[in-house]
């Protein structure tokens, strides 16, 4: 039997509205019919309580700290599989065999490389230009030289085009990296892995052979892995209402990225690493946490605590062991970042503050100590952010696009404004 939710306005009437049920999660009150029936719309800014569309792709219970790609725990993903794998899982539902895994690869592969006159964009921006301001100009140009993936209808330019975007983006981040420095533009190779890759593009030079380290390599893939997709958050959504337009996805993932660089979104693991600098020492978190509890002190515990999770991030927990992984590798393993951010973390976790306001660790409390280690500057953190979202990105807008129900998006308003009135001749105002 359908369940119903009645819903009584301060008129007394009564309207019922259907009850959907997912596979997991909370049920929904289906609220598509309220406006038409009642004239009255529901009031939630920031969507605290809306779903705003139908999807198969990712799930995250933040009470129990899970989150799941197409079913899959993050933590078998992160452990037994590489990037790429993810990428196949994210845009087609199941891990590829390893056939399809080495024809997805080889497809991916073949795409990394920019059209040459693209290259004339990057010497357009001032050396000192912010790596996403110029990631939002090249990825939003793609749609000038690729015209023919644009045609959002035809199943076959929307793989073409997601294959260029994941294929693309590390070198587009790469290159801006490169250009913020004045040295020369490193093309891809095709005979490296997909995070291998990006770093020879990042750190390589033509002067020498740039020399690959497997562990470096994994602790990137992990970080691609655990920032692959993570359900409806502002970019996600960003794309999908950039895509309830018709616009081209190379416009929409442009879209994506320009909101990714918000730093209440984006940039939350460059903020963790200036905090801890500002700590500067183990001996100074005790009076740290007194003014992190001091409400008039204004100092923020960053890194902790997440709108989605009350519970200990799950991805924070791999993150973790990647930290101990690329530090031993390196042989920072007394690194005062990180042994700073072990005893922060030991306190919060223990402290009966934080304790019960379910402040827990999430990724970017450690991911920014990784990416630090193997030499990657903070201004490209979102960047790396956004390389590794754009599959979650492409994949929720195909999702979107195939979606009957989709319609343009076009949320409604609570207006408060002044009501109607007549424009008083300039000489009589005041």
């Amino acid at each position: 039997m359908e369940k119903k939710a009645t819903l009584t306005l301060p008129d007394g009437k009564k309207h019922e509205f259907p009850v959907l049920s997912g596979s997991v999660g909370p049920e929904v009150i289906d609220i598509r019919a309220l406006y038409g029936q009642s004239g009255m719309f529901t009031y939630d800014p920031g969507f605290m309580s809306t779903a705003s569309c139908n999807s198969t792709i990712t799930y995250i219970d933040g009470d129990k700290g899970i989150l799941l790609y197409r079913g899959y725990p993050i933590e078998q993903l992160a452990v037994h599989c590489d990037f790429l794998e993810v990428c196949f899982l994210l845009l087609y539902g199941e891990l590829p065999a390893q056939k399809e895994k080495d024809e997805f690869v080889g497809m991916v592969t073949r795409h990394t490389m920019l059209h040459e006159q693209m290259l004339d964009f990057y010497s357009g921006f001032r050396r000192d230009a912010h790596p996403m301001a110029t990631m939002v100009g090249v990825v939003g140009a793609l749609s000038a030289f690729y015209h023919d993936s644009l045609d959002i209808n035809d199943p076959r330019h929307r793989e073409v085009a997601a294959f260029r975007l994941i294929a693309k983006m590390p070198t587009i981040a790469a290159l801006a990296y490169k250009y913020n420095l004045g040295q020369p533009f490193m093309y891809p190779r095709n005979d490296l892995s997909y995070a291998a890759n990006f770093l020879r593009m990042m750190f390589g030079t033509p002067c020498e052979e740039y020399q690959v380290n497997d562990v470096l390599v994994r602790a990137l893939d992990r970080i691609f892995i655990l920032h692959a997709d993570h359900e409806q958050n502002a970019s996600t959504s960003t794309v999908r209402l950039s895509g309830s337009s018709g616009a081209n996805p190379f416009a929409c993932i442009a879209a994506g990225i320009a909101c990714l660089w918000g730093p209440a979104h984006g940039g939350a693991n460059e903020a963790c690493l200036q905090m801890l600098e500002q700590i500067g020492d183990v001996s100074k978190v005790g009076e740290f946490i007194k003014q992190v509890k001091d409400k008039n002190s204004h100092v923020r515990l960053m890194g902790f605590g997440h709108r989605v999770y009350k519970n200990y991030d799950p991805r924070a927990k791999l993150m973790r062991e990647t930290c101990h992984e690329v530090l031993g590798e390196l042989g920072l393993a007394n690194d005062r970042l990180f042994a700073l951010a072990i005893a922060l973390e030991k306190i919060a976790l223990e402290d009966d503050y934080f304790v019960e306001r379910k402040l827990y660790p999430n990724v970017d409390f450690y991911s920014g100590i990784v990416q630090r280690a193997i030499g990657i500057p903070t201004s490209m953190f979102t960047s790396i952010f956004a390389l590794a979202r754009t599959v979650g990105w492409i994949a929720q807008w195909k999702e979107m696009i195939v979606d009957p129900d989709q319609k343009i998006g076009r949320p409604r308003q609570l207006y408060q404004g002044k009501t109607q009135r007549d424009v008083v001749p300039i000489g009589k105002r005041g």
